[in-house]
């Protein structure tokens, strides 16, 4: 898809754990051949190559939820015309709560960290952070991936070799506190992962899975999907079963790409055009059912 007369201009990309957004050099240029403006700014402390941060992420270790949204938030602010968010990971998170905020024309969830609400974390889950979680005294600190835990997490469609490479090229140390802050959350009346699944006002959002993803697996991302059915706000959930959660890095990441960014385009016109004379932003009728690829 070419841009032509759209919503918006602008595509915001959000990064998330371990990663900076070096992880959306593929989607950067793809969007920006078909005309759109794309912003990818790394978290609050991250704006430093990368091996700086390798030696020395010592400025992300009290680095939140709240932080990273607010960040963002202003990003948001200063595009001249309300932009299609897209976030991966805790960076899907990220955009869940800015679209609860009232910001973006259409949202991009792509296999997100887990809003409150989330009960069921999934074993894999659970495996990728529980070095973290195990010591609540390292919630002030940062944790590097091996390359093993690396290849678990991320990149278990590829080989070892495929791995790390990408380990090389993307991995950073990320900050334990969002991975508290996540775990926590159930038992927080005031946690940082909160939206309101009731906000019918909202933006469109997308949700996509990927059904080999170890970090936030499918089944979890259709719990977050569940969760929104209380919302009139058009929110629809795509399945790549064959993806891991390198789904934005891995061969075939054109198809997600494109797919998310035609729906979005799409949504995101009806949107601001139901807005612009006065309707309700539910435009067309909330989608229910799941989407697979």
């Amino acid at each position: 898809m070419t841009l032509s007369s759209p919503a918006t201009d602008t595509v915001v990309l959000v990064h998330g754990l371990w990663v900076t957004p070096l992880s959306w050099e593929h989607w950067i240029e793809r969007y920006t051949s078909k005309g759109y403006k794309v912003v990818a700014k790394a978290w609050p402390g991250m704006d430093v190559p990368i091996e700086e941060l390798r030696r020395d992420p010592s400025a992300l270790a009290h680095l939140g939820v709240t932080e990273i949204v607010d960040h963002f938030d202003a990003i948001v602010r200063e595009q001249q015309r309300p932009p299609i968010l897209m976030g991966h990971s805790f960076g899907g998170l990220i955009v869940q709560i800015l679209l609860d905020r009232g910001l973006g024309a259409a949202g991009v969830s792509i296999d997100p960290a887990p809003v409150k609400g989330v009960i069921k974390l999934p074993l894999s889950t659970l495996r990728v952070s529980f070095p973290v979680l195990r010591n609540p005294a390292a919630v002030h600190k940062t944790t590097e991936l091996t390359p093993e835990q690396f290849h678990y997490a991320f990149t278990n469609t590829l080989t070892e070799e495929e791995s790390e490479q990408v380990y090389e090229r993307y991995e950073v140390p990320g900050t334990n506190r969002v991975l508290f802050q996540a775990a926590l959350a159930n038992f927080n009346p005031r946690a940082a992962t909160k939206v309101n699944f009731h906000n019918s006002e909202r933006a469109p959002l997308l949700l996509i899975a990927g059904g080999k993803d170890h970090i936030a697996p499918a089944s979890q991302t259709r719990e977050v999907f569940s969760l929104y059915r209380a919302s009139g706000a058009v929110t629809e959930l795509k399945e790549f079963p064959e993806r891991s959660h390198f789904t934005i890095g891995e061969r075939g990441w054109e198809q997600v790409a494109d797919y998310a960014l035609e729906w979005s385009a799409k949504q995101a016109a009806r949107y601001t055009a139901s807005a612009s004379v006065g309707l309700p932003r539910t435009s067309e009728p909330r989608t229910d059912v799941e989407l697979r690829g």
